[in-house]
């Protein structure tokens, strides 16, 4: 699991949130946990109200953020954010919310199939960092979903980028 280290511009997503433990109802990669039910959320309220969102990028491509705080390993808790990015905040909706990720550098990790549904999150803290010349900033990672994702129930053929915000190591004195 090697990544590819990219710089990426500033982006401003909209969509939707949650924050809490998302797996307590459900496990990883289901559509019942509230990863899955915050992503049914936006993609209704993209069905009936996309016209409303203004200056969007791209509609076959979609973001889902992880932001961790400092209790996230001891509860389990952190925010999942669903959305896409949009050129400039105009006129959004009131029952959406925005994030802005800075431009930086990315470890971009792309992973297929069953890979997916695996254990990729605890494979690049435990495998790739402690042997990488680099460090993991932010607290937060990006999911990018486009047409190489084929959903859920298809996840054997689909593909997923996964952006890890990054900073070289300071060199050993």
């Amino acid at each position: 699991m090697e990544p590819t280290i990219v710089e990426l511009d500033r982006m401003i997503l909209v969509g939707f949130s949650f924050f809490g433990d998302p797996f307590q109802v459900a496990s990883d990669w289901s559509e019942e946990n509230e990863i899955g039910r915050t992503w049914k959320r936006f993609m209704a309220f993209l069905a009936e109200h996309r016209s409303q969102i203004q200056h969007v990028k791209s509609d076959t491509v979609m973001y889902e953020v992880h932001v961790t705080h400092p209790d996230t390993q001891r509860t389990g808790e952190f925010e999942v954010f669903a959305g896409l990015e949009v050129h400039e905040l105009e006129d959004v909706p009131v029952q959406l919310s925005a994030k802005i990720l800075p431009s930086t550098t990315y470890a971009l990790f792309t992973i297929e199939g069953e890979e997916i549904v695996g254990d990729w999150p605890w494979l690049v803290g435990t495998e790739w960092l402690p042997r990488a010349d680099y460090e993991m900033t932010g607290g937060y990672s990006v999911l990018r979903y486009d047409e190489r994702f084929k959903g859920m129930e298809r996840v054997a053929e689909s593909v997923l980028d996964v952006y890890i915000p990054v900073k070289p190591l300071a060199p050993a004195e």
